[in-house]
This record gives C-alpha cells, sequence and structure tokens, in this order.
C-alpha cells in the first residue's frame, strides 16, 4: 500500500497564522503538525508517501522531512496550488499509486486512540473496495455522516445532513483500493468546482464495497483546522503527554518500534536536537531499546 498526506491549501480558517506559513507545519504541543498523519501512515506500515502542498510551502515541507530516509521510509513531494477537492490527491498521485492500494489523510487531522496500531494492521492488509473511518460526534450535521449495518458494511453517506442517520462522522483517513485512481480521473467537479471525495465513496457506495470503521468511545480525532481545535489538540497532547510520560506521533519512535531503523540510528536523530526536550525524548526511547 502507498501512502498520500494532503497538505495543500491556504489555511484561511487560521489566518493570519497561515498567511506565511502552511497550517501543516504549525506547532501541536512540541511537534509540527505533519507529524500526526506522518505517524498514521508508519503505523500501517506504509513506507512510501507523497506529500502534496502548495508550491510555496514546498521547501519547508523538505527542509523537515527530507527524503524521509532518516525515517525508514520514502518522501515523494507534489504541488496542488489551489483547493481542487480531496479526490485531486488521487489524480496527482497517479504515478506514485502505481498499481497499488492507497492510503489518503489529511494534513490537518489527528488520530490517538488504544488499539489504534491493530486497527490500521488489520484494515490495511487486503482493500477490498475502500475503508472509511467513524467517529462518533455530538453534531454530525456538520460533517460527512456514515450509516452501517450490523456488519460494518456502509449502507448510506450523507454530507452534512438535516437530519442524520447516524452520529458516525467521515473521519480524513481514507483505504481505497488500486481503482480509486480511474474513479477520480472520471469524475465530474462539483458545482463548487471540485472534485469530491464524497463522490469517490458512493461510487464504492453504489456497489456494494464500502466499509466504514467505527473508531468508537476512548478514541481522540481532532481536526486542527481552525484555532479553536487547533488549541484543543494542543492541551489534548500535552495533558497526555505529561500524564504518561510518552510522546504521541513521535515519528522517530514510531520509525525504531516498526523496525523502519535501529536504535543507534534513533539515538543519533535524537542527539541533534539534544537541546529540546523532544530530541532528549527519542534518545531515551532508543536508550530503551538498544539491544
Amino acid at each position: 500500500m502507498k501512502g498520500i498526506i494532503l497538505a495543500g491549501g491556504s489555511g484561511t480558517r487560521l489566518h493570519p497564522i497561515t498567511v506565511s506559513v502552511s497550517k501543516q507545519l504549525l506547532p501541536v504541543g512540541d511537534k509540527p503538525m505533519i507529524y500526526y498523519p506522518l505517524s498514521v501512515l508508519m503505523l500501517a506500515d506504509i513506507k512510501e508517501i507523497l506529500l502534496i502542498c502548495t508550491e510555496r510551502d514546498l521547501d519547508q515541507f523538505r527542509r523537515l522531512l527530507g527524503d524521509g530516509s532518516q525515517l525508514g521510509i520514502h518522501i515523494d513531494y507534489a504541488v496542488q496550488n489551489r483547493p481542487a477537492g480531496l479526490a485531486e490527491a488521487f489524480v496527482i498521485g497517479a504515478d506514485h499509486v502505481g498499481d497499488d492500494d492507497v492510503a489518503l489523510v489529511l494534513g490537518d487531522n489527528i488520530f490517538h486512540g488504544y488499539h489504534f496500531y491493530d486497527m490500521l494492521q488489520s484494515n490495511v492488509r487486503d482493500v477490498q473496495g475502500c475503508v472509511l473511518f467513524g467517529y462518533p460526534v455530538e453534531d454530525p450535521e456538520r460533517y460527512g455522516v456514515g450509516e452501517t449495518d450490523a456488519s460494518g458494511r456502509l449502507v448510506s453517506l450523507e454530507e452534512k445532513p438535516a437530519r442524520p442517520r447516524s452520529d458516525l462522522a467521515i473521519t480524513g483517513l481514507y483505504l481505497y483500493d488500486n481503482e480509486v485512481v480511474d474513479i477520480a480521473k472520471n469524475l465530474r467537479p462539483s458545482a463548487r468546482g471540485e472534485l469530491e471525495i464524497t463522490d469517490v465513496n458512493r461510487n464504492y457506495l453504489a456497489r456494494g464495497r464500502a466499509r466504514l470503521v467505527d473508531l468508537g468511545r476512548g478514541f481522540a480525532w481532532l481536526d486542527a483546522g481552525t484555532p479553536e481545535s487547533l488549541l484543543q489538540a494542543a492541551q489534548y497532547v500535552r495533558t497526555l503527554e505529561e500524564r504518561q510520560g510518552v510522546r504521541i506521533a513521535c515519528v522517530e519512535e514510531v520509525a525504531l518500534r516498526m523496525g523502519f531503523i535501529d536504535a543507534d540510528s534513533c539515538y543519533r536523530l535524537g542527539e541533534k536536537m539534544s537541546q529540546s526536550g523532544y530530541g532528549q525524548y527519542v534518545m531515551s526511547v532508543a536508550r530503551e531499546m538498544a539491544p
């Protein structure tokens, strides 16, 4: 499976903060926002990743992440200069996807919860159609909403319905078989001139090939696209990290625990940041896991 992180857009809901910097490079806790979706793909054992951003932000992402080799992965970059819909990611990334399945994660979405690794692993192994991830919310009318039957098969999909049939919001993590590339290429733009991810999902739904995984209670899904949600995300991360003494979405630790790099390599990455608490944490994890 290949991975795509969609980190484009101009972040207008966060202006003036994002006038000169990408939203996905803003800090959430002690790390840039992009680390959170990147860690999701890494936990899914995905090593070939395409990061789509604006041309303005390209050099900054490259400066932060490079080609990914320090983490034992490979990161390519592509440009989406104007918001043209989430589904355009598959058109832009068609060569990157090739003949493989693909996971798409939005650059401002944060996922965290017990057994998330196991959930990812069990769903990425053999994608038949599409797999969406639903999260129970109090105000589902603000989101795309999925309804499932007893087996977890998706039976309806509505976009911001006045009377939602369920409380499961569709999150910014999507798994697709390779057919998604052709589906996206043949989409017609919506009234707002975009290739809509909902239209992709409805294509799978109409053929009975869509499944929705309920992330359930006790899980955290945050969309850090507004000043309020950005603050909430930072507070959530800080509270858990201080209480538990671990870092959420520490990509160096994820790379080490996934076997992408060894303890010595992880230690050297932390050593480069040894003046920060984050770097000291990376070094301590490497020492703990050294043979």
